[in-house]
């Protein structure tokens, strides 16, 4: 599966593709919402997009709404992966589009790889 990966902490950003990686998923890391239209605007194949929910520029909410207006062709499951976890987040981020929503905080990598196969195989 291919997946892009979308967060402004270059540490998390590099553990989390390395962990994608090592899962046999073909990952493409970016820094920012602008970085990720950017990507979109020349690969368009992505499965899954995993995304920060507090980015600087334009909020993980903002771009889930971006991608959907701007690049509808696109077929990627939204998944929000943050340490926001306030009911209203998730909520607002549902409303978006995304399908599911991971607390960083709460489960290790390896346990991250295993919720976003669960919730693209659902």
């Amino acid at each position: 599966m291919k997946i892009l990966l979308v967060d402004d902490d270059a540490f998390l950003r590099d553990m989390y593709a390395t962990k994608f990686t090592e899962s046999k998923f073909d990952v493409d890391a970016v820094d920012s919402a602008a970085a990720a239209l950017r990507q979109l605007e020349t690969k368009t194949d992505y499965d899954i997009i995993l995304l920060d929910m507090i980015m600087p520029g334009m909020s993980g909410v903002e771009l889930i709404k971006t991608i959907k207006e701007k690049f509808p062709h696109v077929n990627a499951k939204c998944i929000v992966l943050s340490n926001q976890g306030q009911d209203s987040d998730i909520d607002d981020a549902t409303a978006a589009g995304a399908i599911g929503y991971i607390i960083k905080a709460e489960m290790i990598p390896s346990a991250v790889v295993k919720r976003v196969n669960t919730l693209v195989n659902a």
